[in-house]
């Protein structure tokens, strides 16, 4: 793959926060794949971590890369989560999702002491909803979801792969949804949430303790919790 200078250094800087013993969340995505890749070589190297995946393709690469993954009945708590966004505000809001791996990122991410959220300088904004908020469905009687997300003004659109719906790795349907401006993610979350046939949603609040913003000179930001409230970007 193409290197991504931005993605790469904020990948790359957000495995300096562990510790040999951990427990890591292992993301998804093309930012959270510079991750993984360098942790594969400090394990090599004798780093001793025990690490769950997000998504079955990033447990392909763990394996790869030689990073030792275990049963979900063997973890109680998750040290560190490190894992992408497509989109991040100035209070630590994210959408997720664009992968198709949300559902998984927020059970790891809420069994996680620290979220180490990794982006490049792309996906900073200052309110959410320009990218698509990914909610992912159940696939029976997936039309009236559907129905009732327009009735709410998402404006749905189904996810493809090819010809074919894209399917989870849950083998569920994702609903790539246009809400315009984000203003209020608590009570959009809150909306979503109450629809029958809705799994969950790409919207991640009070998950992320610190962004990693990686730009494309190689530099990188670190905004950690607390932050200003009126901090921007």
């Amino acid at each position: 793959m193409d290197i991504n200078i931005g993605k790469k250094a904020a990948g790359e800087r957000a495995v300096d926060f562990l510790q040999p013993g951990m427990t890591v969340g292992l993301g998804t995505g093309s930012t959270a794949y510079y991750a993984i890749k360098r942790i594969g070589g400090m394990v090599r190297d004798g780093l001793v971590i025990r690490a769950v995946a997000t998504s079955e393709e990033s447990a392909r690469l763990a394996e790869l890369e030689q990073i030792p993954l275990v049963p979900f009945d063997q973890v109680e708590v998750i040290d560190i989560d490190i894992d992408g966004a497509d989109e991040v505000n100035d209070q630590l809001q994210l959408i997720k999702g664009g992968g198709g791996a949300l559902l998984r990122e927020k059970i790891i991410a809420a069994s996680s002491k620290e979220m180490i959220v990794v982006v490049d300088e792309n996906k900073l904004v200052k309110t959410l909803g320009k990218f698509p908020l990914p909610v992912e469905i159940i696939p029976f009687a997936w039309e009236l979801t559907f129905r009732h997300l327009v009735a709410l003004g998402a404006n749905p659109v189904t996810r493809m792969l090819g010809n074919e719906r894209f399917v989870t790795d849950n083998g569920n349907y994702i609903l790539d949804c246009s809400f315009g401006q984000i203003t209020d993610a608590v009570e959009l979350n809150t909306q979503l949430k109450e629809i029958p046939g809705i799994v969950e949603n790409g919207l991640f609040l009070n998950y992320a303790s610190a962004v990693i913003v990686g730009y494309k000179d190689g530099t990188i930001k670190e905004i950690t919790r607390p932050y200003p409230a009126t901090k921007s970007f």
